[in-house]
């Protein structure tokens, strides 16, 4: 039913097979009103959607009788996927709805819904923690009660996930998924958290589900929004996300872009190369009755959201999801807050990662926030659970080097390959070498040219950060708790002083007068000085690893 074929972050390029076709994804479903629809469903298709989404319980209060006779395909004359929900957001907006789990269940059969909800009850983001376990518990029961009402096998059945802000609640909810028939998983009650801007909430919800959830099962978001909003979630897990925000900006005179909204009026020239926008002119646009405006604006906010889907997929292709997150998070303050939270999904995003790429493309790195970036915390994992230093070494050298790529080509790192050679002959052995760095925080010479520790760029003034230096400093540190040198060297680097003044102060501590400090002048001193110790304390330099 869902087959993945590319990865990225927690991204994923997959394949949901529908008995009406298959959906691409990352995909966005467009939300279709089933009374009032001020763009024809035909248009939204020739734009690139490949499926959509709309309301069954709507459909139900309505238009039941016609429904039943057409189907849910033919009424809105779209004959592709389409995935019908089951009223829970009226509940959300209206308090309650009058059909029942099996009304709705069996209704959906009926019409032939490719995807279908059942009934469930939204926590919303403003109900209290006993309200709210209400709800989850009332779903749960709705969900396993829905089971037992089904009577076709050609439908997909969506298990909504609910809990809202309370993240136990949204644990325990996911895990009832595990013990139930259903093939997509639904993160429930968005909306209010997107509408007052509370991305980091929306973050915590998504991973803890995320985070319980199979990792085989497509993820839904209800009510996704603002393209802004969509490389974030991709990049945390979720497939596919439905949304009306084309149609409701667009009733608000709003134009939506990738990195925000913009008013009409506040308008002059229509910046962007969608079929509406080349075609007309922002007078033109204005001077429109409001029904004509109001669908000029809609298709142009699809047209944005379809690009946002394609230029995110093409990420997910090339590997750069990330550095696209990170550059709609700079859109916003609280989006960009969102991006910041990661932090403490480090595992999370190593973890669902893709071990490995299938394109190779230098990352950047630009300050805190992209410690969170699955390619450092899985460097920081493997360094520190995989990697044993080479047997026979006795004295570690600690250097910054900062300009050069890899960093075993540079002048310095010869020079001091040389040095090292020169001292100890053919016992050159007994010294390893690695690098230190603010984001890397220690690499070992003979993995300096693996990916990505030779393919980045990143922001020289940021190795000044204090959150960058103490990641570096914790990293190089338990390194050297479990890796044991008789003598560690560091090398004084300008470039990074800041972390060799932590890393100096705690390593004296922990190792005396082992740890020496030098700088490029003195480093052939210091080498034929410890080869002496190390031969008084051998016998014989050879002897160490013979």
């Amino acid at each position: 039913m869902f087959q993945i074929r590319n990865k990225d972050v927690a991204g994923r390029i997959g394949e949901i097979r529908t008995r009406s076709g298959s959906i691409r994804t990352p995909a966005l479903l467009p939300v279709v009103n089933p009374i009032k629809q001020e763009v024809e469903v035909d248009v939204i298709k020739s734009i690139g959607f490949e499926s959509i989404i709309t309301n069954a319980y709507i459909l139900k209060k309505r238009r039941e009788r016609e429904a039943l006779e057409r189907g849910v395909h033919r009424l809105l004359g779209f004959q592709g996927p389409i995935m019908t929900d089951s009223g829970g957001y009226q509940i959300l907006e209206y308090g309650k709805i009058d059909v029942t789990p099996r009304d709705i269940v069996e209704f959906q059969e009926k019409i032939g819904s490719d995807i279908a909800v059942i009934l469930d009850l939204p926590t919303g983001a403003d109900l209290s923690r006993e309200e709210a376990e209400k709800r989850v518990v009332e779903t749960i029961k709705s969900a396993r009660e829905s089971i037992n009402y089904r009577s076709r096998s050609d439908m997909l059945w969506v298990y909504p996930v609910q809990g809202g802000v309370f993240l136990d609640l949204v644990s325990y909810s996911s895990s009832i998924f595990r013990e139930l028939d259903y093939d997509i998983a639904a993160i429930g009650s968005p909306t209010p958290m997107m509408e007052r801007y509370m991305f980091p909430a929306l973050v915590d919800v998504i991973v803890t589900a995320k985070s319980v959830l199979p990792p085989s099962t497509p993820i839904h978001l209800f009510g996704a929004g603002h393209p802004m909003i969509f490389p974030l979630i991709v990049a945390l897990g979720v497939d596919t996300f439905d949304s009306a925000a084309y149609i409701l900006y667009a009733r608000d005179d709003r134009m939506i872009f990738e990195d925000g909204t913009v008013r009409l009026q506040d308008i002059e020239e229509l910046a962007c190369t969608c079929p509406v926008c080349t075609k007309i002119t922002a007078k033109e646009l204005k001077s429109m009755t409001k029904y004509e405006r109001e669908k000029h604006i809609a298709i142009h906010n699809l047209y944005i959201s379809m690009r946002e889907i394609k230029r995110i997929r093409e990420a997910i292709r090339g590997g750069y999801l990330w550095e696209l997150v990170e550059r709609r998070a700079r859109s916003h303050p609280r989006l960009y807050s969102a991006l910041a939270s990661l932090s403490k999904y480090r595992s999370f995003l190593a973890k669902h990662a893709p071990f490995l790429k299938t394109r190779i493309r230098g990352i950047f790195l630009f300050d805190e926030v992209s410690l969170a970036r699955p390619e450092v915390a899985l460097h920081e994992e493997r360094l520190l659970e995989n990697y044993t230093k080479p047997q026979h070494s006795k004295v570690l050298v600690l250097v910054g080097i900062l300009e050069d790529k890899p960093l075993t080509s540079s002048e310095k790192y010869l020079k001091l390959r040389n040095m090292v050679t020169a001292v100890f002959g053919g016992n050159e052995n007994l010294v390893h070498v690695a690098f230190y760095h603010p984001f890397w925080g220690i690499i070992p010479e003979e993995i300096s040219e693996c990916f990505p520790l030779s393919q980045f760029e990143m922001s020289v003034e940021a190795c000044k950060r204090r959150g960058i230096v103490e990641h570096a400093e914790r990293i190089i540190l338990n390194y050297l708790l479990k890796n044991s040198y008789n003598y560690t060297i560091v090398i004084v680097s300008e470039d990074f002083s800041e972390i060799c003044e932590n890393v100096l102060k705690t390593l004296r501590k922990l190792m005396g007068e082992r740890c020496i400090e030098t700088d490029w002048n003195t480093l052939g001193k210091v080498l034929s000085f410890l080869k002496e110790k190390i031969s008084r304390f051998s016998g014989h330099c050879r002897d160490s690893y013979m």
